[in-house]
């Protein structure tokens, strides 16, 4: 077993279904995972072709590759936040 798969092998639904939502999200920075889970941008890569049907994967590649807001080092200075105060809803209503 490879140590990509073991990371994989290692997180439960609820952990992969939050690394997808987040890698999917476009103001979501790839260190902001690695960070949270310890998965590296290509182990995310890897997760997202093996959980993704082919088309979504492909799109989802040509929206994140080289966006400044998916790598910390290229968003501006000022940006603090992980993600977009309307992002999350209020599960209340």
């Amino acid at each position: 077993m490879t140590a990509s798969s073991e990371n994989q092998q290692a997180f439960n639904a609820a952990e992969l279904s939050r690394i997808i939502e987040m890698a999917w999200e476009d103001r979501t920075p790839f260190e902001a995972i690695e960070a949270q889970f310890n998965l590296p941008e290509t182990e995310v890569i890897k997760l997202m072709r093996k959980s993704l049907k082919a088309r979504s994967f492909r799109l989802w590649r040509q929206r994140t590759s080289g966006r400044a807001t998916k790598h910390q080092k290229l968003r501006p200075k000022d940006v603090l936040r992980a993600y977009c105060p309307t992002q999350y809803k209020s599960k209340n209503k």
